[in-house]
């Protein structure tokens, strides 16, 4: 979907915000009808701009205290070793986010786990084993500065 409405923007600016707001509520803040909200929503998820719904949480409260960032650098860009690396690593819980980056990595990982000890076992049970991984350097996160899951609308 390319072009957005300024309606649609509100709708998903509130979303955003709080993907548990009722039907009614929603329409009202993009001063629209409820049905019509109805309908324009069901169209985003359709059209894919609303991927899914989720819940966000407090990592330290849940268990996970351990965040780091993981520069990887694979030996070659051959596509098997690519394609298995990125299979692989969506498949890993610990892994939230992954970037193929421009610089001296090839690629980003958000990890996030209990401790050291599992970011350890993360490491040499499942990163180092993979064809093609050169190098991998860790960026420890020792406060979180901002985190935001809106897009910017």
């Amino acid at each position: 979907m390319e072009n957005l409405t300024e309606q649609d923007r509100a709708l998903l600016r509130a979303l955003q915000q709080d993907a548990r707001i009722t039907n009614q509520e929603l329409a009202e803040r993009a001063g629209m009808s409820a049905s019509a909200c109805w309908r324009r929503v069901r169209a985003l998820e359709e059209e894919g701009v609303i991927r899914r719904y989720a819940t966000v949480l407090d990592a330290a409260r849940a268990g996970l205290s351990f965040h780091a960032i993981a520069h990887v650098t694979l030996t070659r860009h051959d596509h098997r070793h690519v394609d298995t690396f990125i299979a692989e690593v969506g498949r890993r819980p610990e892994v939230l986010d992954c970037f193929a980056v421009t610089g001296e990595a090839d690629y980003m990982l958000r990890v996030m786990c209990a401790d050291l000890d599992a970011y350890n076992r993360f490491l040499e049970a499942f990163l180092f084993r993979l064809p093609g991984i050169a190098n991998v350097r860790t960026s420890l996160v020792l406060k979180g500065v901002k985190q935001e899951t809106a897009v910017p609308l």
